[in-house]
């Protein structure tokens, strides 16, 4: 999966369409991914000695990885991912839309360096 935590993303179907967030969490092995405000749920909590009132709280849900794309850094629209090497050998994300950097994702590895 290209999408990290930290990164904006839109949601392009479900209940949620069209709202953008910031993703907080990635689960790989489930495919599924937690974003800021997006497939919000209750969760009923008993009274306690924390929070005495008890009550309904407003709790972000795993939404799939196919349902969000990625937003450009520089366009502000929603672009897949791809990866790159650059010239000394490190790997980065980019936005496909435009090109831009998304963020490095390893080191540099002399075996891909450019000569």
């Amino acid at each position: 999966m290209k999408i990290h935590s930290g990164d904006q993303v839109k949601v392009i179907s479900g209940k949620d369409k069209s709202v953008t967030g910031k993703v907080l969490s990635v689960n790989h092995q489930a495919d599924t991914l937690v974003v800021e405000g997006v497939n919000l749920v209750y969760k009923h909590v008993k009274p306690s000695q924390k929070n005495p009132q008890g009550g309904r709280l407003h709790k972000e849900s795993p939404i799939r990885a196919s349902k969000v794309m990625a937003i450009c850094p520089k366009t502000a629209k929603p672009t897949r991912i791809g990866i790159r090497y650059l010239d000394d050998g490190s790997k980065e994300r980019f936005a496909r839309i435009s090109g831009a950097s998304m963020g490095e994702v390893s080191p540099a590895k002399a075996a891909y360096a450019k000569k």
